[in-house]
Order: structure tokens, then sequence, then C-alpha cells
């Protein structure tokens, strides 16, 4: 068998992620699971599917669904004892919501909290609200988008942790009353 670790790595740095089928597919939580999964080599379905427990028909299907959104691809083929042996991969080792909408948001939060549900580990969840100018919130921003980006080890002998960043400017309260 071929050895993991050469693999290249995916096609893409970032994707996008903006078109309502990629937030419908990023809405489960299993197919969250298999995009961390898929976070740091390619697998086959058998693989996936013992790693996470699940069934492989449950992998093959929300594995069909991330490649119609662009999600995952198929990196690798090979005949294996008269059959096709399909190696997914990610897309792209980096993803970011390019306009979040209600709807997409909501759905990748709730696959969020259920993965934060299932940690074996304590997890860390903080809400916050700053007051901070339009120059400072870029450089959190962007202060955040390095210290995720430089936190990888690339240790495949090391548990996967989920980290999900999100800077936004709360909304000015709308005036519930009217000028008589």
């Amino acid at each position: 068998m071929r050895d993991q670790s050469s693999y290249l790595p995916p096609p893409e740095d970032v994707l996008e992620i903006g078109a309502p089928e990629q937030f419908a597919a990023l809405s489960h939580p299993l197919r969250q699971r298999l995009l961390f999964a898929l976070g740091h080599r390619p697998a086959t379905i058998g693989q996936l599917a013992a790693q996470l427990d699940a069934k492989k028909g449950n992998v093959a299907h929300h594995l069909k669904v991330l490649r119609e959104a662009g999600l995952v691809h198929i990196a690798e083929t090979r005949q294996v004892r008269g059959g096709t042996e399909q190696h997914y991969q990610r897309t792209a080792r980096h993803m970011v919501v390019a306009e979040p909408q209600a709807a997409g948001t909501a759905a990748m939060l709730t696959a969020v909290a259920q993965e934060l549900d299932r940690s074996p580990a304590e997890t860390h969840l903080t809400l916050r609200h700053l007051c901070l100018s339009p120059a400072k919130a870029t450089e959190l921003g962007e202060a955040l988008a390095e210290l995720v980006d430089e936190a990888e080890e690339h240790a495949e002998d090391q548990p996967v942790h989920g980290v999900l960043v999100a800077l936004y400017q709360q909304a000015p309260p709308t005036s519930t009353t009217s000028s008589a």
C-alpha cells in the first residue's frame, strides 16, 4: 500500500465558502467530522468509517455531498481486489466563509456545538464583546488568523482539535420607538 505521507497537499490553500450547497454540506456534524479527519491526509471510505466509528454507507453518502459541494475531491484511485479504492482529500487546507448568512452560519455552528459536546477533552469556548476601532478590529482579525496558522504542529500521532474563529461587528440596536 502506498505511504499516506507521499500524497500531494490539497490543491488549494484557501477555499472561500459562499455557495448555498456548501453551507448545506457543512451543516451536518458527520460532514464536519469528515472534513476534520481529512485535514492532514487523504483517506478511503473504509478508513474514515473506522476512524469516525460510522457506517461505510453513511460515510459514502456524506462524502458524495461534500464532493458535489466542492469541499473534497478524489486524490487517487487504485485497483484493489477487483474493485476501485478511492482516496478522498479536502480541496483546500483552509476554508473560510466569504459572506456569512444566517441559515448557513446557524447550521455550521450547530455542527460545531455537536463536536464540542462529543469532545473527550475539556473545551474552551468564549464569547466577548469588545469596543474596537476599525483598525484595531482588522489588526485583531489578522493576529487571530496568524495564531491559528502557526499553531499547527503537523504531528500525525496527536489528536485533531477544531478551531472556530469569528470576528464580527455587532449590529447597532434597532429603534423600537417611533417618532410621533
